[in-house]
């Protein structure tokens, strides 16, 4: 993983006096049972070719199976996780309905060593989250970005 580069598209709406992010909990046996700090914002790896906006948006695409709601983005910055991946995350305030997600799927052997392989949703579920809910839920390498988009929103 180290060297690796993905990008991301936080999805927010504003709700009363505070805002909600768009999070998708990460499909496969390794997170099955993890809810707190099991969640991302959708992204994935690209390429030196792509443009990491560009990327971002195919991404959600991929991951959700509906397009990214049209709108500016606010460029949240990077981060590099554990295991040295840097993220690159933009927000986006849109809405869309959990219901409507289609996720992409991926597959690995499963279980270990068995030769068996099998094919799981990238997301196994997505879901609406007050920022403070949202921090307790995201991978803890992905904190900062809520705290940018609140930020931002703070204006």
């Amino acid at each position: 993983m180290a060297g690796t580069r993905s990008a991301g598209i936080l999805l927010f709406r504003r709700v009363g006096d505070g805002a909600e992010v768009l999070l998708g909990h990460m499909g496969g046996p390794f997170w099955a049972r993890r809810d707190d700090g099991g969640w991302t914002v959708p992204k994935g790896e690209y390429g030196p070719d792509e443009e990491p906006e560009a990327a971002a948006r195919r991404e959600f695409t991929e991951e959700l199976g509906v397009p990214v709601p049209p709108g500016p983005a606010v460029d949240l910055g990077t981060v590099r996780q554990s295991g040295g991946k840097v993220v690159t995350v933009w927000a986006v305030e849109g809405d869309l309905d959990p219901a409507s997600v289609v996720p992409g799927t991926f597959e690995m052997e499963w279980p270990p060593r068995s030769g068996r392989r099998q094919e799981f949703p990238e997301l196994d579920r997505v879901g609406w989250f007050a920022l403070p809910d949202a921090h307790r839920k995201i991978l803890a390498s992905q904190r900062p970005f809520l705290d940018r988009l609140a930020t931002h929103l703070d204006g």
